[in-house]
This record gives structure tokens, sequence and C-alpha cells, in this order.
């Protein structure tokens, strides 16, 4: 039923998958139950696959060396998440990844992309996509980073994931945002005067 969830995926995205790349599908992709706080990917370990949500949510982040938690991506239901930069070049990776919550995902090599791109150009665009809508979101997530207010980031971070709000603990949205759990609170407070102020 996993593989429903991806499939479905790419049909509200107008990507029709013919008969091979359904067999490419079926023939290649896995399918993992992970349990809540199962790490998927250590750093320093090679990356070997992306990553589909089909249910629940996971979280990329990475660990200073003062033990410090930053806190890179989350990933909800029909998402990917991965580390490209380990994944297509074979770098180690500097990053976790790790579930928030109990989870059902689908995996994908690098080279089931690569197949079901050559099977048709209309998925090879849809890929092109995905990798650019990715470098569109890192880039928004620097900008926000150098420049962006607490304020302007908490409602960024609203927009970009506007289901898990509540599905995670405020330290982990803090993190996320660059920011200590106390300057959340606060902005949640100013932004809570404010609506007070204009309702």
């Amino acid at each position: 039923m996993m593989f429903e969830a991806i499939k479905n995926y790419f049909s509200s995205h107008s990507v029709i998958l013919n008969e091979e790349q359904n067999r490419v599908l079926d023939s290649e992709l896995q399918q993992r139950k992970v349990s809540k706080d199962e790490v998927l990917l250590r750093q320093g370990e090679n990356c070997k696959y992306t990553f589909f949500v089909a249910k629940g949510l996971l979280r990329a982040f990475t660990i200073n060396q003062n033990g410090k938690e930053h806190i890179l991506q989350f990933a909800p239901e029909n998402w990917f998440i991965s580390d490209r930069s380990s994944l297509l070049f074979g770098d180690n990776s500097k990053q976790f990844i790790e579930a928030v919550e109990d989870s059902e995902i689908i995996l994908f090599e690098s080279e089931t992309f690569e197949k079901l791109s050559e099977l048709s150009p209309e998925f090879q665009k849809f890929n092109m996509f995905l990798l650019h809508n990715h470098i569109r979101h890192l880039q928004n997530r620097i900008n926000q980073l150098l420049s962006a207010t607490a304020e302007e980031r908490y409602m960024d971070f609203i927009r970009m994931y506007p289901d898990i709000l509540l599905r995670v603990p405020q330290w982990m949205v803090a993190s996320y945002l660059g920011i200590t759990p106390e300057s959340l609170s606060r902005v949640r407070k100013d932004l809570a005067m404010k609506n007070f102020k204009t309702g």
C-alpha cells in the first residue's frame, strides 16, 4: 500500500507513469516502517537513499562540536528528504536523518530516478523540477537565516510546514529557526498580541 502513496504523489503532480516505469517502481523501491527516534542516516555515513514519507514525519539535522543540534529540514507526508551531497557525490554525510514520529517511508536509490527519467521525458522534467525546487528552498532558507527577523522566520516556517506545528516540540521549531526556545516564546506571544489587537 505504501507504493500507492508514491504513485498517487506522482499522479497529483500530473506525472502519469507508463507500464515500464511502474515495473521499475515495483521492482526497485523498498518500503520500511520506522519507529519514532529511529536514525536513518548518521553523520559520517554515505547516504544511499532518498526517502519519501508516505506517513509520519522525518527531520534532517546536524550536531556541532558543542553537541548542539541544528535542524535543516522537516519532511512530513509526501515530502522527499536526503543528503544530496552525499547521495550524488559520494561525500560522507554531514547530517543525520531521524524519524520524529512512527513513520512509513519509501526508499529510492539515485539510479531509480535515472531509470524513470530515461523511460519518460515527462518524468525527467519532473525530476528536474524537484531538484530546482530543492535549490529554491535552500536559497530561501539561507536568506531567511541571514537577514530575516525571528518573527519573519517563524511566519515562513508556518507557510512551509502548516501541518506540523503541533506535531513537534517547541525546541525543534526553535532549532530550525536558529533561535532559542525563549526567543520563540516571545515571538509567539508578540504575534498573539498583534492578532488580539487587530481581531
